[in-house]
């Protein structure tokens, strides 16, 4: 494939321009595994690995190359090659990693639209789309709705109505992976040339409709479970995948959890109504938890804000804000690591520079 099909364009050439002087030549990241990643370009695939020296100034595992990265690569052997740099991404869909260390993961760069795909069974979940656009309207992709599985719903034009009331704008689109019905609304999105992520819960349908896409079963899959509609993890990495007209997808494992790597600026970009509420309060910094003249709880009170959704909101700030507080500590702490690194360098330099006198 040329550099272009896989969504080069000029903002990735001007950027990579100083590894060209080096020798180095431009491949995208088309799969993941841990430690590996296979990249693609005008010369073909490579498995490649990070060099030594950008393990040594790399400080964060976000840093590392991922799915749609590009990357400058020093080809060896047959189909092998070294990651030298990653290219500075112009969007990333970002998480926080699972359990309590304070990480950012990056799941897929360099998307032009996010598709977070949610089943119309068991895994249909309000408040969970809420959470996903808090997070996509953060990674700098426009975000669509994905609502699968439409064939379930007897009520889909009122499930789709409900869906409406909190993206304010964001494309909902509702339909069937497993049979196609309405796949052409999905196409209106999928550009030659232009990557899109689809994200979601295990058992949402991810790569059942990235098969129906491409017109053939190449991705495995697997029925979910009666009881719960949860699937199990067909997908074990993330994929750059062609389309047949062009497109660039990216299927990526399902998510038990999302937990938010992001700022308050999106979480109003989410919640546009509960932000306009705010504007009503009778103090500037009201946490529309307990204040009097607070103006949200007011729209709950009488039934014109959804209390559900008026807690969904509550739950995300008070997680971002902790989130700041981790960030803030973990920033300090780097910064007295990085000191003391400085420190103990220039008194080994002293030490090399002292003359002898015995």
């Amino acid at each position: 494939m040329n550099l272009i099909e896989l969504g080069w364009n000029d903002y990735f050439a001007a950027v990579f321009e100083p590894y060209r002087a080096e020798g180095l030549i431009p491949a995208r990241v088309v799969v993941q595994h841990r430690d590996r990643s296979l990249a693609a370009g005008e010369a073909g695939d490579a498995l490649a690995g990070v060099s030594g020296r950008f393990r040594h100034h790399t400080t964060s595992l976000a840093e590392y190359p991922t799915v749609g990265d590009w990357v400058a690569l020093e080809p060896f052997g047959r189909r092998r090659a070294v990651i030298h740099a990653v290219l500075e991404r112009r969007s990333a869909f970002v998480r926080k990693t699972a359990g309590e260390t304070t990480e950012p993961q990056v799941v897929a760069a360099n998307i032009d639209t996010v598709f977070l795909v949610t089943g119309l069974d068991g895994d249909y979940n309000l408040r969970r789309i809420e959470r996903y656009l808090t997070a996509a309207w953060d990674s700098g992709a426009s975000p669509v709705i994905v609502l699968n599985k439409s064939d379930l719903r007897e009520d889909l034009t009122a499930v789709v109505a409900e869906v409406n009331t909190i993206t304010f704008g964001t494309p909902v689109v509702a339909l069937s992976a497993r049979d196609g019905s309405n796949l052409d609304a999905l196409r209106m999105f999928l550009e030659s040339g232009k990557t899109a992520a689809l994200l979601g819960s295990s058992g949402a349908g991810k790569s059942t409709l990235i098969n129906r896409l491409l017109g053939e079963e190449r991705l495995r899959t697997a029925p979910v479970r009666p009881d719960d509609s949860r699937g199990r993890h067909t997908t074990s990495h993330r994929e750059l995948v062609v389309l047949p007209g062009g497109a660039l997808l990216v299927d990526t494992p399902g998510m038990r959890e999302l937990q938010l790597w992001t700022d308050e600026a999106s979480l109003g970009h989410s919640f546009e109504d509960v932000e306009g509420l705010a504007a009503g309060c009778r103090f500037a910094d009201c946490t529309h938890a307990h204040e009097p003249g607070c103006a949200v709880r007011e729209a709950v009170a009488k039934g014109e804000l959804d209390a559900a959704r008026y807690e969904s909101y509550l739950k995300q700030r008070r997680e971002l804000r902790q989130l700041a507080l981790k960030q803030d500590k973990r920033a300090r702490r780097q910064s007295e690591k990085a000191f003391g690194k400085m420190v103990a360098a220039a008194m080994k330099d002293i030490k090399k520079r002292k003359p002898n006198y015995w």
